[in-house]
């Protein structure tokens, strides 16, 4: 549940109910708004049966939480949430831009790649280092030296960085070149990884899982967050359905979803949605109309060549014209990049 404190009410009210809460051996997030104070209550709230919190000095109304999800509700956290990722941040008015190639091949590539999205208006690289792939006999990334070469572009360039991490070992590695850990639609629910994830502190990209339901989603983000991280960005990238003509669907309504019954940032996917190049841009402009918050956009030097998902990344031309003419549509929903 959560308590809503009087737009008066004293600190020493509201340290008062929080003494309680404690005292019942609960949780407390305390969310302090412009507004308003709310007091968030984790755990079993009939151990307050008998406080009789409701008439207590400053309390405005108590409020019942049915949601599993407490951290990553909006309830609990009314004003939407914003993610600083190394130099940007993410879920302000910035549109956030992630551009990279699906897998990180050599430095040569990278650093090329690197260069070319920032000249187009991408504020955080993107790169494969560790690659889930549906065959076992498909290239599976660098490893730690992909990771070595996101962080001298990050130094090149002054882009943030943003890496997938598929084990324990992967984080314990990644932490050490990139700005913020990703976690794939593959290992949504790998509550394990999740946990690890959350323990680092970095600011987690949450993708959705391939046939995961918002509420799970954000259930999984709730893993990352109990750890004591609220860093959080999610990702939407289509889910499968019984559509073929696309890789995935992407479900275009998740982005007004979110931002309805949660305060954490949302961005879209639009190429391992579709699976492919010429329906990026479409998808991409949909997205930033439906209200999200940033975009994560494969981008390749020679696409026809690229060790994984080549018929779905951008040439940087290609990237440099969505850019443009994503620009105008950022500026009616009030973002700029």
């Amino acid at each position: 549940m959560i308590i809503v404190m009087k737009p008066n009410a004293k600190q020493e009210a509201i340290d008062h109910i929080v003494q309680i809460i404690r005292s019942n051996g609960l949780e407390v997030h305390l969310s302090a708004g412009q507004e308003v104070t709310i007091i968030g209550v984790i755990g079993n709230k009939t151990k307050l049966a008998d406080k009789n919190l409701e008439i207590a000095d400053g309390v405005e109304r108590i409020v019942p939480v049915t949601e599993s999800y407490k951290l990553a509700n909006r309830k609990f956290h009314p004003d939407s949430s914003v993610i600083k990722v190394g130099n940007t941040t993410i879920g302000g008015d910035e549109l956030a831009i992630m551009s990279g190639p699906c897998a990180i091949e050599s430095q040569e590539q990278l650093m090329e790649t690197a260069f070319a999205v920032k000249k187009a208006g991408a504020q955080i690289l993107r790169g494969g280092a560790y690659k889930p792939r549906t065959s076992p006999y498909a290239f599976q990334g660098l490893e730690e030296e992909g990771l070595r070469y996101m962080k001298e572009a990050r130094e090149a360039t002054g882009l943030a960085v943003v890496c997938e991490v598929t084990s324990l070992h992967a984080i314990e590695a990644a932490v050490k070149y990139v700005d913020m850990l990703q976690i794939g639609a593959r290992n949504m629910q790998n509550f394990y990884l999740l946990k690890e994830a959350g323990k680092t502190g970095l600011p987690v990209l949450l993708k959705r899982g391939l046939s995961a339901t918002i509420d799970e989603w954000l259930n999984a983000s709730e893993y990352i967050m109990a750890e004591g991280n609220p860093n959080v960005v999610l990702c939407e990238r289509g889910i499968r359905t019984f559509e073929t003509a696309t890789r995935n669907t992407l479900d275009i309504s998740a982005v007004p979803i979110i931002k309805e019954r949660s305060h954490l940032p949302i961005i879209v996917d639009p190429s391992h949605a579709s699976g492919i190049r010429r329906l990026v841009k479409p998808l991409a402009m949909s997205a930033v109309a439906a209200g999200a918050d940033g975009l994560m956009i494969e981008t390749h030097p020679n696409p026809t060549c690229a060790l994984s998902d080549g018929p779905q990344s951008l040439t940087f031309p290609q990237f440099e014209t969505l850019c443009e003419e994503l620009r105008p549509i950022a500026s009616l929903m009030s973002k700029h990049f």
